[in-house]
């Protein structure tokens, strides 16, 4: 089992505290896992195991459990009146009116809970509302690439561990699977349960093939510009007529999904954000190359994945730049201000003419913020007139 500290050590730090912890990302991203993780700390940490009550939602064993008030009866009878509860709901969205469960539990002094979802409709609508100040919301996503690497020997190669990344998936358990077809079955019953689980059941979307046809075209255009009026058109094109109200529909299941991430443009010089001309980047690239096979994949936008990904899991907000006429690839917004990064696959050719094309949007921002160029290539690291070229496996595994 990876540790996954970086969300462990949000729990731990949120122990006790007067808020419900609310952990999101797509499925099998490692939720459960990190609950189990967690109740080992608390194990480990002075709580009894009757403490601790915990039901994933999902489990056959809880399938009667369809509305509000069994699961707060279930709960309850487990309560400890003189001691504190640590209670953990996994999956809880498929219990019709939860919201009305965690609240009831939320107001008890002697209950410390923490709940899981594998889509955004976990807080929207009343549980916002209801809870609205009185949550923290923990975003998980599947392994990091230095997640990954620490499941082999120190040794190994970090190029190959990378396009093993890509292939076999960043979801945890296929670390478990050694042959490519049980990985290859096991993203395709993670990407059904996606589309027929997540979105078509709760948003009763007739045209499950449209559905699909969309998200082919999603995988396909990772780090391209793309517009509800230009996947229409794709469509329609195609001989597949869809309206550009349909496709707004379902690109705001697919992210609320998590299994794609909506990049938005900020204008750099005019700081402002722009409301055209977003970009999507697929939650893990083992079930883009499920999808659509690992054929002309084209590797500088499947690395931006990359890195678009790591600076979500590093707590930035990130957005595609425009500086007039160019554009850089992300602005990462944090605690100490903006960054901006350049991502290329290699700028290693015989004329210098890649590097040259990939440093003029960073060079043409006016202010002095922190300037990156990530790329494949093994070079010392290297400034360009303040511009810092580092190997993106090194910032990776940083």
């Amino acid at each position: 089992m990876i540790p996954r500290n970086e969300y462990l050590d949000s729990l731990i730090h949120l122990r006790d505290k007067q808020v419900i912890k609310v952990v999101t990302g797509i499925r099998r991203c490692g939720k459960s896992t990190l609950f189990e993780l967690y109740q080992t700390y608390l194990l480990q940490n002075g709580v009894e195991p009757e403490q601790i009550i915990a039901f994933n939602l999902e489990d056959g064993d809880y399938g009667d459990i369809e509305e509000s008030k069994a699961l707060y009866d279930l709960v309850r009878t487990r309560l400890l009146p003189d001691r504190m509860n640590y209670i953990f709901l996994d999956e809880v969205q498929r219990v019709e009116n939860f919201q009305k469960t965690v609240d009831g539990l939320f107001i008890k002094k002697n209950c410390d809970v923490y709940i899981t979802g594998s889509n955004a409709y976990l807080l929207s609508g009343e549980l916002a509302t209801l809870l609205s100040g009185r949550y923290i919301e923990i975003k998980m996503l599947p392994l990091s690439f230095k997640e990954y690497v620490s499941a082999f020997p120190q040794d190994s190669n970090k190029d190959r561990l990378y396009q093993q990344y890509l292939l076999n998936s960043s979801f945890p358990y296929t670390l478990e699977l050694s042959r490519p077809k049980d990985i290859r079955q096991y993203l395709e019953g993670i990407y059904d349960s996606i589309v027929l689980k997540d979105i078509v059941a709760r948003k009763r979307f007739q045209d499950v093939d449209m559905l699909r046809s969309v998200v082919r075209f999603l995988f396909s255009n990772i780090g391209n510009l793309c517009s509800t009026k230009k996947i229409a058109d794709t469509m329609t094109s195609a001989g597949r007529k869809i309206s550009v109200h349909t496709v707004e529909s379902y690109l705001t299941a697919l992210t609320d999904s998590f299994i794609f991430y909506r990049a938005g443009r900020y204008d750099i010089k005019g700081k402002q954000y722009l409301k055209t001309g977003d970009k999507y980047y697929a939650a893990d690239i083992g079930l883009r190359y499920n999808v659509l096979g690992t054929q002309k994949a084209d590797q500088g936008h499947i690395l931006e994945n990359i890195v678009y990904l790591e600076l979500l899991r590093r707590g930035y907000e990130v957005y595609v730049g425009k500086v007039g006429a160019a554009e850089v690839d992300f602005i990462a917004i944090g605690e100490e201000g903006e960054e901006y990064y350049q991502v290329a696959y290699t700028v290693m050719d015989a004329d210098g003419g890649t590097l040259k094309r990939e440093l003029a949007p960073l060079e043409a921002i006016g202010d002095h913020n922190p300037k990156y160029l990530l790329t494949m290539d093994f070079t010392p690291l290297t400034s360009h007139n303040g511009i810092k070229q580092i190997n993106v496996l090194d910032w990776l595994l940083k």
